[in-house]
């Protein structure tokens, strides 16, 4: 029986038994070889890892959803289909643009609004598109063209035999965004004058709301010229352009 157990086992540094197991062991003859991966084995050491997307990577989290384009709606006859473009340099447009506006006093998600239907190649999306282009919540959206309307910088349209409601910014929209500004700085003249006489044209106070109306005046009945001139001015600057484009 010893000299059995010596058969059975095989000496190792330190005087360690180590088992020898046999062919005749199932446990072992029926057992698949385990295969041995080696550092020069091409089929392991060249195998590229797997990369791991992190919330934390700033790839992945910094990384602007695009927004998506005019897909089934329209273009204006005579416009050509646009070119590839940015979509991550397109949406740092529109909020870089609606920060401007935001300057001047136009409300954020408004301005946002706005400049997405500037930018649009149809040049009229739906309260979806917006939603989905600014990653804003429907409401949002619905406030924001309400105020849009108001102020005339955004039209609602429908479409014939369809519920579905479109909103673009009309063709000429710094005419009519000028336009209101007159109308609101005739306003501001009216209530100016009152001023002059409540607080007397002859003290500093006066003087200056004075000063005031005088301002609004002359810019009022300089507009209308102003854009007069452009209107003319248009068509010559359109066909430049034109021409050059051939």
């Amino acid at each position: 029986m010893a000299r059995a157990a010596r058969d059975n086992t095989a000496s190792l540094p330190g005087g360690t038994a180590a088992p020898r197991h046999g062919d005749g062991d199932p446990t072992v003859r029926d057992r698949a070889p385990v295969p041995q991966h080696d550092a020069g084995d091409l089929t392991v050491g060249d195998r590229a890892p797997v990369p791991q997307h992190d919330a934390g990577d700033p790839a992945v989290r910094d990384r602007a959803p695009a927004p998506p384009h005019d897909a089934g709606v329209p273009l204006p006859p005579g416009t050509a289909p646009a070119p590839q473009r940015d979509d991550h340099a397109v949406g740092r447009f529109i909020e870089d643009f609606a920060s401007a506006l935001v300057e001047m006093g136009v409300p954020r998600m408004p301005a946002r609004v706005f400049v997405a239907l500037l930018t649009s190649d149809s040049g009229r999306l739906t309260a979806a598109e917006l939603a989905a282009r600014l990653q804003a919540s429907p409401a949002a959206v619905s406030g924001a063209v309400r105020y849009l309307i108001q102020v005339g910088m955004v039209r609602r349209e429908g479409e014939p035999g369809s519920r579905r409601h479109y909103y673009r910014a009309p063709d000429h929209v710094w005419d009519e965004v000028i336009g209101i500004r007159d109308h609101l700085m005739a306003r501001w003249t009216g209530v100016l004058r009152e001023g002059v006489d409540i607080l007397g044209a002859d003290t500093p106070a006066g003087a200056r709301v004075a000063e005031s109306v005088r301002f609004f005046e002359f810019v009022s009945s300089e507009l209308p010229l102003v854009i007069a001139r452009w209107r003319e001015s248009r068509p010559v600057l359109d066909g430049g352009r034109a021409a050059r484009e051939r």
